[in-house]
């Protein structure tokens, strides 16, 4: 029987169960589909946050060839955010296809052992205070928890009668894949003039992500849709529609800004999409849900080996502060590219420019779009560093944290004895912190930093379970 039921094979759901796995959980993930894994994605951009934990499972590396670069985002017009002076080892957002990303996290979720299940549609779910139970079409599945990453119209938190508050935002968004007979100036081009729209990138294979949008012609999502329209649309909004043609595929779709107010129901948790939804603005949607997965999946595990339950109440704390981040930031970006009147533009741009020039101001824009900006809320009384997002610093030695955070692993940064937490503990010396001890969390965040040892191990024994002994008695 698996300790963890994830249902959806998406990115935060695979991530998820390769996390689970590798940390010796024995996981099952229930996917609808049929295991062929679509080129037909919405997410096209992995930000730097994402990377850095795509890094620390050994990820980024073999992702990075598959896309390209990109060191300044545009949001309109002449307002661009500049990504070239990020602290992280990644200071630019790659835009890659979301299969990409799937296919190696897949491949990492097979190889740790974690079982998928295709054809399941998810059609009822209980629970009890000693587990849940997940009935699908391909039968009945008993775990001690459930995690639903299952996207928008998630079966999960339906079946726990969840409710999912928010609203449309822009209805009949194009979205295609296409190739063009001239190559953009730019890496990714984008615009909104009033009553149209466009976003042009490219993924690398030679075809181009195009979202587009006209005000004029507000349809439903089933609408047919044709390379007429998408060119129109795109050449009012950008000046060109680059020759486009031989679209691999085209679709409409809806932008909803909608958060659920509970990501845990018990034993059952929410991820990605089913626990928020935000506007494509910024290209956070996918990057969200990612972290989300990377959150979570330590705390599951530490969990299942004895820490206290606690724990995972954590997990909303620290999430969904920062899933309504992402929703009103996302929701202010798109808000500011739809301004219908030319005065209202020009005001737009005006105040963006001013407000980016402003460091402090542009490194919170900066670090909120990219997620290296976002820190965790720390108990009363702890170090300052608790919560913070730990900096790939260089080891003594060679190597670097986020390499030793390879395999689910705690660093400990320091001198110290975790005997009794040896499985789950790596020791390494480094002077990038100021603390004389921080322990690094499996997500890459400072759980803990001090200097006394009997605060480090209630801290291990409250974020990684009991020591070795403990559990084997």
């Amino acid at each position: 029987m698996a300790e963890v039921i994830v249902v959806g094979a998406g990115p935060t759901g695979l991530l998820l169960a390769g996390d689970l796995a590798e940390s010796g959980v024995a996981v099952t993930v229930l996917e609808r589909r049929d295991g062929k894994v679509s080129n037909l994605s919405r997410a096209f951009g992995v930000h730097a946050r994402t990377l850095e934990e795509l890094d620390a499972r050994g990820l980024a590396d073999p992702l990075i060839p598959m896309g390209a670069a990109l060191s300044k985002v545009r949001l309109f017009e002449r307002v661009e955010v500049d990504l070239a002076g990020l602290a992280s080892r990644f200071p630019y957002l790659l835009i890659t296809p979301q299969y990409n990303v799937e296919h190696l996290l897949l491949e990492r979720a097979l190889k740790a052992g974690a079982e998928i299940v295709y054809d399941a549609e998810v059609i009822g779910l209980t629970q009890d205070g000693a587990g849940v139970t997940v009935t699908t079409t391909a039968g009945e599945h008993r775990a001690a928890y459930a995690v639903g990453a299952d996207g928008y119209h998630s079966a999960v938190r339906q079946a726990l009668g969840l409710p999912f508050p928010g609203k449309s935002v822009l209805k009949s968004i194009m979205l295609a894949d296409v190739k063009v007979a001239e190559r953009p100036a730019e890496m990714l081009t984008v615009n909104g003039v009033g009553d149209a729209f466009a976003f042009v990138a490219p993924f690398g294979d030679g075809y181009y992500r195009v979202f587009a949008w006209d005000r004029r012609h507000v349809v439903p999502d089933d609408a047919p849709l044709g390379m007429d329209e998408l060119s129109e649309v795109t050449r009012r909004a950008l000046g060109t529609d680059f020759g486009m043609h031989d679209p691999r595929w085209m679709s409409r779709f809806h932008s909803d800004e909608r958060q659920v107010p509970d990501y845990r129901s018990g034993r059952v948790f929410l991820a990605g999409d089913a626990a928020h939804v935000h506007s494509p603005a910024g290209g956070q949607g996918m990057n969200t849900g990612l972290q989300d997965a990377a959150n979570l999946s330590w705390k599951l595990a530490a969990v299942l080996r004895g820490a206290p339950d606690a724990l995972l109440d954590t997990y909303q704390t620290e999430r969904h502060p920062v899933g309504r981040s992402v929703v009103r930031s996302s929701g202010a970006l798109i808000r500011a590219a739809m301004i219908e009147s030319a005065a209202g533009r020009a005001l737009r741009g005006f105040a963006a420019r001013r407000a980016l020039s402003v460091p402090k101001i542009r490194e919170k824009i900066t670090g909120q779009l990219t997620g290296i900006g976002y820190a965790y809320p720390a108990p009363d009384g702890a170090h300052e560093l608790a919560g913070t997002r730990a900096a790939d610093v260089p080891l003594a030695g060679g190597g670097r944290l986020y390499e030793a955070l390879r395999g689910g692993r705690f660093v400990l940064l320091g001198d110290a004895d975790v005997t009794g937490w040896d499985d789950r503990v790596r020791v390494a010396a480094s002077a990038g912190f100021p603390a004389p001890l921080v322990l690094v969390r499996p997500d890459g965040y400072v759980g803990w930093a001090g200097t006394d040892p009997a605060s480090l191990r209630r801290a291990l024994a409250e974020l990684a379970g009991p020591p070795a002994q403990a559990l084997h008695r």
